[in-house]
């Protein structure tokens, strides 16, 4: 009798280890697979926030200048698209103003050179995306998004080196005070809403999912679809 309740238990132990084998392999399972499901989550959060997912100025297809230009001029300008920027306004104290007039300034010196017309127009587009989804909604985040990168920049002197290279010295004072007026509310109008743009002598890979609206110079202008 003895004999058989040892049995009995033993079997009841051995049945009972099983079940904790079981549940403990069964609980492995279950972290691995939320393991992986969060992963996924990550990845796709971190795709999302890579600059590809808005489309890049800086990657261009393989053409000569002339081949470029010709095949820029032969896209036609959708005049009736470009809209009409609202005045923007900027909140903010004076030390965060101030910020914002140094990183557009910037932005229109190493974009746009001495070309007042070029400078105004990007400021507008660098506007524009602050208050554009898929953008950071400030002018510094705007002007610099992606600059860490060796690639994916939206703005091709914050990580092509030339910031480095060379700082530009001229033309600050002329910069600055239009992005004062910028920021004050004044519009320029000739790029309308845009929120892209590149050279005439490259074909960004983008392109042709844009809509070309407006040339000031040598760039082109973009809405979106």
């Amino acid at each position: 009798m003895a004999e058989r309740r040892t049995k009995s238990t033993s079997r009841r132990r051995s049945a009972s280890r099983r079940r904790r084998a079981r549940g403990a392999v069964a609980e492995q399972w279950v972290l691995l697979l939320l393991g992986m499901a969060a992963f996924i989550v990550a990845m796709m959060g971190v795709i999302d926030s890579w600059p590809f997912a808005t489309p890049l100025p800086n990657n261009a297809k393989r053409m000569t200048m002339a081949e470029a230009r010709a095949s820029n001029a032969a896209v036609p300008i959708a005049w009736r698209r470009q809209g009409r920027p609202a005045r923007y306004r900027f909140h903010g104290g004076s030390t965060a103003r101030a910020q914002a007039v140094d990183c557009l300034a910037t932005a229109a010196l190493y974009e746009a050179g001495d070309d007042a017309r070029g400078q105004k127009a990007v400021m507008q587009v660098v506007l524009n995306r602050v208050r554009s989804p898929g953008f950071p909604g400030t002018i510094c985040g705007v002007v610099y998004q992606g600059s860490t990168r060796k690639s994916g920049c939206q703005f091709s002197f914050t990580c092509d080196g030339s910031f480095q290279r060379r700082r530009v010295r001229l033309g600050w004072a002329a910069a600055r005070q239009a992005a004062r007026r910028a920021l004050a509310g004044y519009v320029f109008p000739d790029v309308g809403r845009a929120t892209h743009y590149h050279t005439d002598w490259i074909v960004p890979y983008w392109r042709d999912s844009l809509v070309k609206v407006a040339r000031v110079g040598p760039h082109l202008f973009y809405v979106r679809r």
